[in-house]
């Protein structure tokens, strides 16, 4: 029920960012540079600044105010109706190896904090042992991938030729990902950004990767 949930919520923002309601979304994105295909290839979407409007959704499809909790979806609000988890954000489907959407990253577009919001640990997503777009990089044959730092970073590689590109999803690098990479790589490019924060991550990055077999 949590991967029907997350695969129809991925279609609503979708859709909404594709709508007139998503312009704010659209606008950002295409900011980045990002071409329709690109949009489409990784379901980017939008959710929009209504507390209900994913929940209203979810509801005429007959799932349950709970079950959108616990799909990390919604969350109670103090009235005790669920609200929208996310809203007012660019929105990153996360997809398993299988295919299912298992998460989310939401990108604010103010300057309102947090920047990215991302799924809680739910019974079908561990934020540390799961990777962005590892469902499109491993399929590109080879033994090397590249690790981003972020959603944004991996989507502009992949569009601009770089399709083994993937990221940790909302969360410094883990064990756990260090083994997932060593499964489907023998060698990676590490490719985190220059300023203060990403020079920490790669130095942390390769005491990680100093237990691994793989090749950085």
């Amino acid at each position: 029920r949590i991967l029907e949930i997350n695969r129809e919520a991925a279609r609503f923002y979708h859709s909404v960012l594709m709508s007139e309601q998503g312009a704010p979304g659209l606008s950002y994105l295409r900011g980045r540079g990002l071409t329709q295909a690109t949009i489409r290839h990784f379901g980017l979407g939008y959710s929009p600044p209504s507390r209900f409007a994913l929940v209203d959704f979810l509801a005429k499809k007959g799932y349950q105010e709970a079950e959108m909790i616990q799909a990390n979806v919604a969350f109670k609000g103090r009235s005790g109706r669920a609200l929208d988890r996310f809203f007012g954000r660019v929105m990153y489907p996360i997809i398993d190896l299988r295919g299912n959407v298992i998460a989310f990253g939401g990108r604010v577009l103010t300057d309102a904090k947090p920047k990215y919001l991302n799924t809680s640990d739910t019974l079908v997503f561990r934020k540390s042992d799961a990777l962005f777009a590892l469902n499109f990089a491993k399929n590109q044959g080879g033994q090397q991938l590249i690790l981003a730092e972020g959603y944004m970073d991996v989507i502009s590689l992949h569009q601009a030729g770089f399709d083994t590109a993937v990221a940790a999803c909302g969360t410094a690098l883990t064990a756990e990902q260090v083994r997932l990479l060593a499964e489907y790589a023998d060698e990676v490019v590490l490719c985190y950004d220059s300023d203060e924060a990403g020079q920490k991550a790669t130095a942390r990055s390769l005491g990680l990767f100093a237990e691994s077999p793989v090749k950085v």
